[in-house]
């Protein structure tokens, strides 16, 4: 099992609307996720700050993102969360939101 912590700015005139379509994500995403193997998926918001926190359960974790970004109905959610989100300077090319390094963990 491999813990993901990751970090993105949420535009502050779009923190309602953010919010309020997490409340209700769209059913296809939430099966998607599952499918790739992915549990226990919080986003946690301070201020302007998401940091989103998910467990993956599977063996082939490339292969697992790569189906989750190849999904149409994912495709068209992050259509709708994309011009939400900043994502902060740290991020490298390839990432949208910033993986941190996890540094505790109580078992």
């Amino acid at each position: 099992m491999k813990r993901i912590g990751s970090v993105i700015g949420v535009k502050p005139d779009q923190i309602a609307e953010y919010e309020r379509i997490h409340a209700e994500v769209w059913p296809g995403v939430l099966a998607t996720l599952k499918r790739a193997n992915v549990t226990k998926f919080s986003i946690f918001r301070h201020e302007n700050m998401l940091f989103s926190y998910m467990e993956y359960s599977g063996t082939d974790y490339e292969a697992d993102m790569a189906m989750i970004a190849a999904d149409p109905i994912t495709q068209d959610w992050w259509k709708v969360t994309a011009p939400m989100q900043n994502p902060v300077p740290q991020k490298s090319e390839n990432e949208w939101w910033h993986e941190i390094p996890e540094v505790f963990h109580l078992t």
